[in-house]
């Protein structure tokens, strides 16, 4: 009997699985903070004690992420696309393209049959092309993140951000609210301005069907929509979408484990 888990230390938000013959059995979040070393180390403690487990019953982790390499317990270090790749086909195998939206950027993948990655591409080192973005507005606009996607669908009237900076994006929205546009046009606005970004580097990379949303902006519901209607098509959407990198990771490290 072993167990396996996959660690994935985002810029934002520090991810962690354990799996069993391939099976989900448990998963965590916590903030990344500025230490990635302490954060990966307590999303283990906290990870293994959902499951009341001793750090000696994991067989192999693999990790993986922006903070990847701060990671003192790790077996296997893995590529954070090949292991969303991965994680995704695990949940839907047929998806042959995957966005993937992060905290500090967004890329597309497309995988072939055997959910292998083909190409990809990741969005310029810009908070506007990913979910910090998003963040960023909903300081501007006081209200909890987790709030941004049912309120964007109110809009009535989207404002269009005439900027692809998030500094000056901020400031816009500054300004809109000065002006007394609703909170509301802003969000809306913000998900073109996001979907547009993204839609951009799906037409270079070629969108092929199905096509999934993994990372913590497949929790938006306004920017999913912008982004369908944008492709004319439906997005396949994780139960947990935040976990699916590190999810393939853990999988990752099964495989690994296997193969010694």
């Amino acid at each position: 009997m072993a167990w396996f888990m996959g660690i994935d230390i985002g810029s934002e938000t520090s991810k962690g699985v354990i799996t069993k013959d391939g099976k989900l059995l448990a998963y965590h979040l916590l903030p990344s903070g500025v230490n990635y070393r302490t954060a990966a180390q307590k999303l283990r403690e906290e990870l293994l004690a959902k499951v009341g487990l001793s750090p000696e019953d994991i067989a192999y982790t693999t990790v993986t992420g922006h903070g990847a390499g701060s990671i003192p317990f790790s077996s296997h270090q893995a590529a954070d696309i090949s292991c969303c790749a991965q994680g995704i086909n695990s949940i839907f195998p047929s998806v042959r393209t995957v966005i993937d939206i992060q905290g500090m950027s967004s890329q597309v993948i497309r995988l072939n049959e055997e959910g292998r990655v083909t190409n990809f591409l990741v969005s310029e080192i810009c908070a506007a092309g990913s979910g910090r973005f998003l963040k960023v507005i909903a300081n501007v606009l006081r209200i909890d993140l987790k709030d941004i996607g049912p309120l964007s669908l109110k809009s009535k009237n989207p404002v269009t951000f005439t900027t692809g900076c998030a500094v000056f994006g901020e400031s816009e929205a500054i300004s809109r609210v000065a002006e007394g546009t609703s909170k509301e046009d802003i969000l809306a606005g913000v998900h073109n301005a996001l979907s547009n970004k993204i839609c951009v580097l799906i037409d270079r990379v070629g969108l092929e069907k199905e096509c999934a949303v993994s990372g913590g902006g497949a929790l938006d519901v306004g920017l999913i929509k912008s982004i369908e209607e944008k492709l004319g098509i439906q997005l396949l959407i994780p139960p947990q979408p935040q976990i699916v990198t590190a999810l393939g990771a853990a999988i990752r490290a099964e495989e690994n484990f296997t193969n010694l």
